[in-house]
């Protein structure tokens, strides 16, 4: 038969226990699926390890700060355009030069003796060119000279056949002896002017054939003057008056034709180059205004040039600063900032901070009013500048926002402030 099992008071104890647990996690699990419906997730967050900013109004500037480096506004460069080797640098680079100032002489010997043969082409040109004229004007001479014969023998046989014709008449003279008188005559009339006819032939080739010799001539000189300009190129002259800001070249050293050997600044005046990065490109336009800072002072001027070829996702502007502009040197960094658009003078505003990195500007932790809690809350932001965020949506005046950042509660939904 069945025996009846008798429990002792520890397994009562012990099951009445166990059953208050699972209703005391039952209500627990309730009150915290209550609270993560309300709330959301909450984590605890110690108020030292963060930044805490207020939402203000005032005047939002659309500036953008950068970086310029100021260079020469106007920079000559010394190049050679014959080349040679360095025989002498009557300069040294830093100095004040003044136009004309002989800078750097060099010496080529192909160039020398190229000057030496042209010379000798020339004088050989010029020598023909002479001695053709010479002989041109001999032979003219003769051609006179011989007209000048026939002239003397026309007029004695015409004198002659005058008087042969009255004794041929009176039957003194034979007939024809006058006509033989007659006939060399005529043959000296002939004569005559196939000399003439030669004359101007020769006249007329005299005259192409010496313009040709001088054009050749000329040509010659003018190549020899080129190559003597060259030759007076060795000797480097300051172009401009200015600053030597570069001077490379040694004693000894051969520079190719086209080689640079240095370069003059125009002294007090400059220009900043900025580079920008291109997210910037379309917004940056000629004119715009841009404040630059320099030690003692901020200059108002504009951007003067654009250089929109994009090198390392960077393009460049140039801003010319006014002529004799105090307190800068070559080469020097200063600080700048870029008026990218019109100003806001009531704007909402919230101060910058690493929280962008994180929400994006899509989202951030307000501060309730008690200032024991922050909860996450979806904004609107447009335009930045070196401070400030411009508040479009989603905050109000006086409100404090947490503005570092928020990678470790990023997934929170309220924060219990500690």
């Amino acid at each position: 038969m069945d025996k009846k099992i008798v429990r002792t008071p520890l397994q009562k104890y012990f099951k009445h226990s166990l059953i208050s647990a699972l209703v005391l996690a039952i209500v627990i699990s309730f009150y915290g699926l209550s609270q993560s419906a309300v709330g959301g997730r909450v984590q605890n967050i110690e108020v030292s390890k963060i930044t805490i900013s207020p939402v203000t109004k005032g005047a939002f500037i659309d500036a953008l700060s950068l970086r310029g480096q100021v260079v020469p506004k106007t920079t000559i460069y010394l190049d050679t355009s014959a080349g040679g080797q360095v025989e002498q640098r009557l300069v040294e680079q830093g100095q004040l030069v003044k136009k004309g100032q002989a800078l750097v002489h060099l010496s080529n010997t192909n160039l020398q003796l190229d000057v030496m043969g042209r010379e000798a082409q020339v004088t050989e040109q010029l020598n023909f060119l002479r001695n053709t004229q010479m002989n041109m004007e001999t032979s003219r001479l003769n051609l006179r000279r011989d007209l000048l014969e026939i002239d003397l023998q026309i007029t004695h046989l015409k004198r002659r056949i005058k008087q042969s014709e009255s004794l041929v008449t009176k039957g003194v003279l034979a007939k024809d002896i006058l006509a033989e008188i007659t006939s060399e005559l005529a043959y000296y009339e002939a004569s005559k002017a196939l000399t003439i006819e030669r004359q101007d032939q020769e006249n007329s080739i005299r005259k192409v054939q010496v313009e040709q010799l001088e054009d050749s001539a000329k040509m010659l000189q003018n190549n020899l003057k080129f190559a003597r300009k060259n030759l007076d190129n060795l000797l480097i002259k300051a172009p401009v008056s200015g600053y030597l800001s570069e001077l490379n070249v040694e004693i000894g050293e051969s520079k190719s034709r086209g080689a640079r050997l240095g370069q003059i600044d125009i002294p007090n005046e400059y220009k900043l180059v900025i580079r920008l990065d291109e997210f910037y490109l379309n917004q940056v336009h000629q004119g715009m205004a841009i404040a630059v800072k320099l030690e003692s002072r901020t200059v108002n001027t504009t951007v003067s040039k654009i250089d929109s070829r994009v090198s390392q996702s960077q393009f460049q502007i140039e801003v010319n600063l006014p002529t004799n502009t105090q307190g800068i040197k070559r080469g020097q960094s200063i600080d700048t900032e870029l008026m990218l658009g019109g100003d806001n003078n009531n704007a909402l505003l919230l101060s910058r901070g690493a929280f962008f990195t994180h929400s994006g500007g899509n989202w951030v932790f307000v501060l309730t009013a008690d200032g024991d809690n922050a909860v996450r809350r979806k904004i609107s932001l447009g335009q930045k500048n070196k401070n400030y965020f411009e508040v479009l949506s989603g905050l109000s005046i006086g409100e404090q926002v947490i503005t570092s950042g928020y990678g470790n509660f990023d997934q929170a939904q309220q924060l219990k402030l500690q």
